[in-house]
């Protein structure tokens, strides 16, 4: 079929004197003729004004349709060089997709994955970006996660901002409480301990930081600063209308205040070793929290008996460093107020 289709050499549209805005694809073969009659060529005439009026009339509503229309004539009557089609072009059977999946306007290949026994979502995502840049992946293809890897990347992404917005919640409350903006950060200090004995106990249980994870860590964030409340507070009370000084305040309250610090966390941490620690159906969900949760109890709880003590003292000076600071500036505005009277 491609044989019967003959094309010119010359390229653009057909040339020639009768210019019709042909929209039709026409071809033309010329064959040698040695005698022709006048009613032949009065045909011929006929039959090309009636298809140049079609082609004019098609062109016409084309255009009112503010569509593009070919300028090129509807008959070539100059010499061409013609080639067939099947000199350029062949056809044969193929296979094709039934349908093409686009993503944001781009063509899209959906490649799925499961996980190994033993592996994370976040082992196979670091596995795929090193196999891209391995393998050497075209600047022009993009690669990106869709469904629970996508998930799981836009939640990992978010982690720190809500950890420092739970941290601000928190100093903005304490800061309300003590009208204090040095002894928030003294009840802040225990939280340093509680991670450090949270990323231990995942180690030791070779366990992943995960989602669950995260909850345990906002959870130590409420449990773990309840110590250095509790101490803080009392000192505070102490020194306010005690008539106590810093030093002798922290030390009352952490012999006054142990037995209460020891009882919370003891309760706190029997209650999670059944997550740590439990079997039967979705424990391996409740494992990692358990893990958490004990670990930074642990931890916090050795260090912040200690280190509490030593940030109050510490914070406390250069509270009252501050407060004088700013009355002896009181003073010489008051002076200098008196000076210019």
């Amino acid at each position: 079929m491609l044989k019967q289709i003959w094309i010119s050499t010359s390229g653009g549209t057909a040339s020639g004197s009768t210019s019709t805005q042909s929209t039709t694809t026409s071809s033309s073969s010329s064959a040698a003729a040695t005698s022709s009659t006048s009613t032949g060529v009065s045909d011929t005439t006929a039959s090309l004004a009636l298809a140049a009026v079609k082609n004019a009339a098609t062109n016409a509503i084309a255009a009112s349709g503010k569509s593009s229309s070919s300028a090129g004539a509807a008959v070539s009557t100059s010499k061409e060089t013609m080639v067939p089609l099947s000199a350029i072009a062949k056809f044969g059977p193929g296979n094709t997709p039934l349908s093409v999946n686009h993503q944001s306007q781009f063509v899209a290949s959906t490649i799925s994955f499961n996980l190994p026994p033993g592996r994370s979502l976040s082992d196979a995502t670091n596995a795929i970006y090193e196999t891209m840049a391995e393998i050497g992946v075209p600047q022009t293809i993009h690669g990106s996660f869709q469904g629970t890897a996508q998930a799981f990347q836009q939640s990992t992404s978010a982690l720190p901002i809500l950890i420092l917005a739970a941290l601000a919640a928190v100093y903005i409350v304490l800061g309300i409480l003590y009208e204090s903006y040095i002894h928030p950060v003294t009840i802040l200090s225990t939280l340093p301990s509680a991670g450090i004995g949270t990323l231990l106990a995942l180690l030791l249980f070779k366990t992943k930081f995960s989602i669950i994870t995260f909850i345990a860590v906002i959870l130590l964030i409420g449990i773990v600063k309840k110590n250095a409340i509790i101490m803080v507070d009392f000192a505070i009370e102490a020194t306010r209308h005690g008539a106590k000084t810093s030093r002798d305040a922290i030390r009352e309250a952490c012999l006054l205040r142990f037995r209460p610090i020891m009882m919370t966390t003891a309760a706190a941490l029997l209650g999670a070793l059944p997550l740590a620690f439990g079997s039967g159906e979705g424990s391996e969900m409740r494992a990692p929290l358990g893990i958490a949760i004990v670990g930074g109890l642990i931890v916090s709880q050795m260090l912040t008996l200690y280190t509490t003590p030593v940030v109050y003292l510490y914070m406390d000076k250069i509270r009252v460093r501050s407060e004088a600071r700013r009355a002896r500036r009181r003073g010489r505005g008051a002076a200098s107020a008196n000076a210019a009277e």
